[in-house]
């Protein structure tokens, strides 16, 4: 799990369950993205509303988790590391 730590002492991550995020505070979850199967039954990744893609069409759920997940840390956190926050991970 990586979590970007901004100057102001917020914490920006894709969620998971690898730690207690209320640990670190006050926690506010928001969906990023969703990964829904499309009317062929393949998967697709949409990250629009983080200003993203539409990433697909996957073969398989676990696919376009994958996918979703390396957009998430590849464009939605690193847009906080190339503000030179601080990065754990």
């Amino acid at each position: 799990m990586q979590l970007v730590i901004t100057a102001a002492g917020d914490v920006r991550c894709v969620y998971g369950e690898a730690i207690d995020l209320h640990a670190l505070g006050i926690v506010s979850i928001s969906r990023a993205s969703r990964v829904e199967p499309d009317r062929f039954g393949r998967w697709r990744a949409d990250l629009r509303p983080v200003g993203g893609p539409l990433l697909g069409p996957f073969e398989r759920r676990s696919l376009a988790l994958d996918a979703e997940t390396a957009w998430l840390g590849e464009h939605w956190l690193a847009v906080l590391l190339a503000c030179r926050d601080f990065f754990v991970g």
